[in-house]
């Protein structure tokens, strides 16, 4: 899923996806951007000399795995010492966060880690193991972890009888039902997860356009007999369990009382928490929903009385509020931390700044038809990488190394190879070099890309990655635009987006499989394949690999992976991601998700 356009990112990525990210969205809409941001958010070109974090006091550290606990049941474990009531203020520095509520469109790491965990449930989830930190899934709406036939071409999920919606009604299987029929929509949820998945897998795939799009036309991808949904598949798909994760995979109530886009404004929560108000781009503020049974819920915790999520926020003044330790930061966390005070912070808060690590890639993705292979090569060697993390807000390190690979490290399959022999880093004399075999005299290769204005890291970055290509032979052309670079990326009609030839990607796995990373980036006309990636061999490889014996799927994405990247060389990987988290000093249980790459909120407190 893609990441929501930070600071340290381009603008991306699931969710658990993503669109990672993120990405997972869109996200859609606004997701941390990697590739967006690394365009968008440059640190002084020049050199990659006298970095803070040369020595950094946190280690970079690879994803965790994920296990599985099919029996797991209600209620979720105390949390040793939680208390409860309280307000929590979640700080988002750069990221303008979900455009919408509603949970068939989200796929954004900003977006499902607050939706996933506070208001919007579905067939399974995750919990965090509080002595590993590793990820587990667990039942949510469903009983169990669903159950498969011989060849994974049908899922039955047993539904649980006692959640309820917030105005205290219950959540039937039915609404279940709909709101997966609802994900095979992709007129209507363009940038949401079904466009990858629903409308590859399941039952109809390809030509059932969905409820709103196609509102005459029956679809018999999912049945509810009593108590239990059964999805019927278009082909096998082992990860199902892992895709019901997705708020997408949850409860909608019927009929017109979720019609787009309005329901995305006004959304019942079946979760801990209920939307008190929503601004897009400026605050979500949520509530404690009373009708939320825990009983009910094998991972979720309401400690907290009321949470207040605040987008688009300037870094330096997060930055300011987080070390005062005063009354408004100490119920606070915020989602970045600028590098500029990454030793001040590692000295001062201690363990209540938390690496989190993450399984996400950040990319930049020149326009595949319009530059060659040598064209991509040069942008890769213009790419100032240290310098743009530190002017982003990263810590070279700590949360951002270089990237060799699309698919991250820790993810199972994955291969280590360099596409040039070598490590790209900053180097503009080679960058001359590569734009002179393709043709071009230094200054007459034009860059076209968006930068998010709203963030000021991004602006800054901005007038950096201008001199930093320049260095390199490459003019850049920056057109600010105020809402997430996604939006623009994302949208195949956008007239803007047309002309551009530089666009990027910040993803993260929906789920630990290189079937996440790989064809929502590369597969021909995936909404983040924002390359414009256009190869029917890959497309065609993709389709086999799905149908292989599990166990040589991982290897098989590994090698999809070094194929596409050393003979096309289509996105190019400009670091893999952890994330930093500060903790005020009344919250309790200060941690990560890992599927996330996000604050866990599930177990978070307010200390008295």
């Amino acid at each position: 899923m893609p990441r929501q356009a930070g600071p340290g990112q381009a603008g991306p990525g699931p969710a658990g996806s993503g669109p990672a990210g993120p990405a997972r969205s869109r996200r859609r809409g606004a997701l941390a951007l990697a590739t967006g941001a690394a365009l968008v958010t440059l640190a002084a070109c020049g050199g990659n000399e006298g970095s803070t974090a040369d020595k950094p006091d946190k280690a970079f550290r690879e994803q965790g795995g994920v296990t599985k606990d099919a029996a797991r049941q209600g209620p979720a474990p105390d949390v040793a010492g939680a208390t409860a009531g309280g307000t929590v203020t979640v700080y988002l520095p750069g990221d303008p966060g979900p455009a919408s509520m509603d949970p068939t469109d989200g796929w954004s790491v900003t977006g499902n880690s607050i939706q996933q965990a506070l208001t919007s449930r579905s067939l399974t989830q995750y919990a965090r193991d509080p002595e590993s930190g590793e990820m587990v899934l667990v039942p949510d709406l469903a009983t169990d972890l669903g159950h498969h036939n011989d060849d994974f071409t049908e899922w039955t999920f047993t539904i649980r009888d006692d959640v309820t919606w917030e105005d205290g009604s219950p959540v039937t299987p039915e609404q279940i039902a709909w709101g997966i029929q609802r994900s095979m929509d992709s007129d209507t949820f363009p940038a949401g997860p079904g466009t990858e998945y629903s409308q590859t897998y399941f039952e109809g795939a390809g030509s059932y356009r969905g409820p709103y799009s196609d509102p005459k036309a029956t679809w018999n991808g999912v049945t509810v007999h009593g108590q239990d949904v059964t999805l019927h598949m278009a082909r096998p798909f082992p990860d199902m369990d892992y895709w019901g994760a997705f708020e997408a995979m949850g409860a909608v109530p019927l009929g017109k009382a979720s019609q787009p886009p309005d329901y995305g404004k006004h959304i019942m929560s079946d979760g801990p928490y209920k939307v008190e108000s929503f601004r897009p781009n400026e605050e979500l503020t949520l509530v404690r929903n009373d009708q939320w049974d825990p009983a009910s819920d094998p991972a979720r915790h309401q400690y907290v009385d009321k949470w207040v999520f605040k987008f688009n926020q300037d870094q330096a003044k997060v930055d300011q509020i987080m070390l005062s330790d005063n009354t408004e930061s100490q119920t606070a966390l915020a989602t970045q931390l600028g590098s500029n005070n990454y030793e001040k912070a590692n000295a001062q808060l201690g363990d209540r700044l938390v690496q989190q690590s993450s399984q996400c890639t950040s990319f930049l993705a020149p326009d595949f038809d319009s530059t060659d292979v040598d064209v991509r090569k040069a942008i890769a060697y213009a790419y100032p990488y240290q310098d743009m993390w530190l002017a982003t807000g990263e810590v070279p390190g700590v949360t951002r190394v270089p990237a060799n690979s699309m698919m991250p490290p820790g993810m199972a399959g994955k291969h280590d190879y360099f596409v040039d022999g070598e490590q790209f880093t900053y180097d503009p004399e080679k960058a001359k070099e590569l734009l002179a075999k393709a043709g071009y005299q230094p200054g007459e290769l034009t860059v076209r890309m968006v930068y998010y204005e709203p963030d000021p890291l991004a602006v800054a970055g901005q007038k950096v990655l201008v001199k930093g290509m320049a260095e390199a032979g490459i003019t850049v052309k920056g057109i600010p635009v105020q809402e997430s670079p996604y939006n623009t990326w994302t949208n195949p009609d956008d007239k803007l987006n047309r002309s551009l030839n530089l666009r990027g990607v910040n993803w993260c796995s929906d789920w630990p499989s290189g079937l996440t990373m790989m064809p929502p980036l590369l597969h021909t006309s995936a909404v983040y394949n924002t390359a414009h990636f256009s190869e029917k061999s890959v497309d065609q490889r993709m389709s086999e690999i799905t149908g292989m014996p599990l166990d040589q799927q991982a290897d098989a994405w590994g090698a999809l992976d070094q194929k596409v990247e050393t003979t096309w060389f289509p996105f190019i990987p400009t670091a893999f991601q952890n994330q930093l988290f500060a903790f005020g000093s009344k919250l309790g249980n200060p941690a990560g998700d890992g599927q996330m790459g996000a604050p866990d909120y599930k177990d978070l407190f307010v200390t008295r």
